[in-house]
């Protein structure tokens, strides 16, 4: 019953398959050899964009912090949401690669508005040069907080920084739950809505280590390239990330996965009713979700075998055993329904 992360979930079957086929011989370093082609053509059609320039990565946080870096100017600052990841959870890494400053942005439910990030624009051009310059916008899909920007705020929000002649990011760690949980394409939720540039996410659901830096304009692949050697992220032995992204995009194994973590917590929270107490805390859409739960129900999951956070770290120390404890609930790909069913039995007592 582990429900700390997507990340402590078990590579599928078929990325393994994949980087087993690629061990195979010898083939040409640093992301010269077939796998690698063949894998970018595939991210190319998955977002129906033939031209874009498309590099692999290993982590999350790097593939935000490289493609903003080619975004955005030293000078420049980054529009985010307060609790975005490129903010709470990378350690500086965006600012540490673009030389930007992020500035945050209020909303609820870990979602900017299009009004916000208008007024938080004007602000800091009102600046002028002695404040930083507005740079780019960046989206975090699905949210940190487990909710998700539908495609009209996607679209609403591109607008206004096309409006301001900011480009726009996706952090796509969870990109395919937000795929799942809309029911649209990569193209829709990405270039046809406005956004620039994505971070296609394979990490989390279900893949070893790789993420995909698709920038929509082709004329900054030159830059990404450099920016990945100069950042100390170029593979010699490319092909194992290759590997996993061409055997992620194929057959819709992707989606596959994402649809299958996106149910496991549907369960979750439609059981919810039978446990006393149990609120949840921001709109659930896809494989990822806050409650608030008695710290007496968090006890019995404990005692049962439950992984989980609870929020801040000392609440459960600090809480009355009838008092309410935030905690943070994530299913990844390989979630069964009987796991889910003895989390929501142990918290029923």
């Amino acid at each position: 019953m582990n429900f700390a992360s997507d990340n402590t979930g078990p590579v599928h079957p078929r990325i393994l398959e994949a980087v087993v086929a690629a061990n195979s011989g010898s083939a040409m370093p640093y992301g010269n050899d077939e796998t690698t082609r063949a894998a970018r053509d595939a991210v190319r059609a998955l977002f129906e964009a033939p031209e874009a320039a498309v590099e692999f990565v290993a982590t999350g946080s790097v593939a935000n912090a490289l493609a903003l870096a080619c975004l955005v100017k030293p000078w420049d600052g980054i529009f985010c949401h307060r609790v975005a990841h490129v903010e709470e959870d990378e350690c500086g890494a965006p600012e540490f690669y673009s030389n930007a400053k992020l500035i945050l942005v209020e909303g609820d439910d870990a979602k900017m508005g299009p009004d916000a990030l208008e007024a938080a624009i004007l602000q800091a051009a009102d600046r002028g040069v002695h404040g930083v310059q507005p740079g780019a916008v960046t989206l975090t899909n699905i949210t940190e907080r487990g909710t998700v920007y539908t495609l009209a705020e996607i679209r609403a929000l591109a607008e206004v920084a096309h409006a301001h002649g900011l480009p726009v990011h996706l952090d796509g760690a969870r990109f395919a739950n937000a795929c799942a949980a809309l029911g649209c394409s990569p193209a829709e939720m990405t270039w046809k809505a406005g956004v620039d540039a994505v971070s296609f996410g394979g990490t989390k659901n279900g893949c070893m280590g790789v993420e995909a830096v698709v920038m929509f304009d082709a004329t900054k692949g030159r830059e990404l390239e450099l920016r990945r050697k100069r950042g100390g992220h170029l593979f010699s032995k490319h092909r194992y990330l290759s590997a996993q992204m061409g055997a992620y995009c194929a057959d819709g194994l992707w989606l596959e996965m994402a649809e299958a973590a996106n149910a496991r917590m549907a369960q979750l929270v439609q059981g919810l009713a039978r446990v006393a107490g149990a609120r949840i805390a921001h709109p659930v859409a896809g494989n990822l979700g806050f409650l608030d739960l008695p710290r007496a129900a968090h006890e019995r999951a404990f005692a049962a075998g439950a992984q989980y956070y609870t929020f801040p770290g000392n609440a459960m120390e600090r809480a009355a055993p009838d008092a309410a404890v935030r905690c943070r609930i994530v299913c990844d790909w390989s979630k069964t329904a009987d796991e889910v069913e003895a989390l929501l039995a142990a918290w029923a007592g």
